[in-house]
């Protein structure tokens, strides 16, 4: 349903498929697609619209539906270009069959399965299938590093003005609140922003992607200045206002995601990436078993960090336990929706909180469901890691997309952590399987096109 709020949130909800039209019409159809999905990400409302036997109508929902049928009215041929691959396997399996069989496995019937089925399509498989179908050059990989790097110097003044007047823009430009709590906003003595994104844990995810972004714009020479301004300036103040963003997972991402990037320029190697991926798939495979080793996790974690901090780690680890342990009873196709995945007392109240999204797959669609999100998250990536070795990173034709693939990676590492679905990184991961099945030949004439330099927007 539509939350509360003033007159703009229907009004930008129910205007958005006509404005996507709009754009696509104005600009090149590969351009159109990355500002439509980054202007809906940064400014319209977290609000939903229920209609019956249809998923809800969300910002990235509306995107997907407006760049369909403006692909289907002036790009039908697109489409019948399409050539469906073994790399989109689990993304089909994830998106479409794991919501069905976990609903059909519950006794929850065919239409809650197809309903589920078709709100997976267009949370993930939409953007995904847009991103192969559009994206599929290292071009258009360069130009939704762009697209995302000018998209988060758009939020720099409404993330300082956040910052600096403890309030929130969501609620005073749609009249309505996210659904945060108030005191997750306080962070490190100052307010942490939120702008028009679900969470400020979101904006920081964000920040993070695009000062990686900037980095490989600026390092491979192909973006000299923005507005008149050098781009090193522009990145200090990025950079800046990321701090500001005052978010610690975020933090080590970025860290992790520049030294990855340092290494592999410097050192021509990749192994942290390869480290990290086996890392993950690791992790979730003790979580969902049932064997994380979390008492000697905890005791090494106290001898380096401060014991608030321990202390929300073990929370969020006996609550992934007590969660883990319901999701065990039906260890295949999980639970299905409405909540039955989740933990109730005798009152009926719910015990536990779910702070991370490979709990909230395993809870709701088994094991099946979480390892079909995982490879369709990692699977592009690999496949990108494959095709274009490292020695080839410091091309900059190539330099953009390795990033993007690097920032996948460390999206899915968020994922461990926290819930934050956003779709754009769903699109980089299109983009990149697209450019991985290219035949050897067409990628070798891409990389060698010549750089066009970027002077100015």
């Amino acid at each position: 349903m539509l939350p509360a709020g003033n007159a703009l949130v229907p009004l930008m909800m129910y205007g958005w498929i006509p404005i996507v039209l709009y754009i696509y019409l104005r600009y090149p159809a590969q351009r159109a697609v990355i500002i439509c999905f980054i202007l809906a990400t940064l400014f319209l409302p977290v609000a939903s619209i229920n209609f019956p036997g249809i998923p809800d109508i969300t910002k990235m929902s509306a995107t997907s539906y407006g760049i369909l049928l403006a692909t289907a009215i002036y790009d039908s041929q697109r489409f019948s270009n399409f050539r469906f691959s073994w790399i989109d396997v689990p993304m089909v399996l994830w998106a479409a069959v794991s919501p069905f069989m976990s609903s059909i496995t519950n006794d929850l019937g065919p239409y809650d399965g197809f309903s589920q089925a078709l709100g997976g399509i267009v949370t993930w498989g939409t953007p995904y299938f847009l991103g192969r179908m559009y994206l599929g050059s290292l071009e258009g990989m360069k130009q939704l590093a762009i697209g995302i790097f000018i998209g988060a110097l758009v939020y720099v003044p409404l993330c300082w003005y956040e910052s600096r007047t403890f309030s929130s823009l969501h609620v005073l430009v749609y009249g309505v609140n996210t659904g945060r709590d108030a005191a997750q906003s306080i962070r490190y003595g100052g307010y942490r922003p939120q702008v028009f994104m679900e969470h400020g844990l979101m904006l920081g995810v964000w920040l993070m992607t695009a000062s990686l972004m900037g980095i490989v714009l600026w390092r491979t020479g192909v973006v000299k200045r923005f507005w008149n301004l050098p781009i090193g300036v522009l990145m200090a103040i990025l950079l800046l206002t990321f701090v500001v963003s005052r978010s610690t997972g975020a933090y080590a991402l970025f860290l992790l995601g520049a030294v990855i990037l340092f290494v592999a320029w410097r050192f021509r190697n990749i192994w942290i990436v390869w480290v990290l991926i086996a890392g993950i798939c690791y992790y979730l495979y003790m979580g969902a078993s049932g064997t994380f080793p979390k008492t000697q996790i905890l005791s090494s974690m106290s001898q380096v960090f401060s014991p608030d901090r321990v202390a929300s780690l073990q929370f969020r680890f006996d609550n992934e336990e007590i969660l883990g342990a319901k999701a065990r009873q039906r260890m295949l196709f999980g639970w299905g929706g409405f909540g039955r995945n989740r933990v109730f007392d005798e009152m009926g109240e719910d015990t536990t909180v779910t702070d991370s999204l490979w709990i909230i797959a395993f809870g709701i669609n088994g094991a099946f469901g979480l390892a079909t999100m995982t490879a369709s998250i990692l699977l592009p990536c690999i496949a990108f890691l494959v095709r274009y070795p490292v020695r080839l990173w410091k091309n900059p034709n190539v330099a953009p997309a390795a990033a993007l693939a690097v920032c996948v990676v460390l999206y899915m590492l968020d994922c461990v952590l926290n819930a934050m679905v956003n779709p754009i990184f769903m699109l980089a991961a299109g983009g990149l399987a697209s450019i991985s099945l290219q035949p050897k030949r067409v990628a070798a004439a891409q990389m060698q096109q010549p750089v066009r330099q970027l002077a100015g927007i």
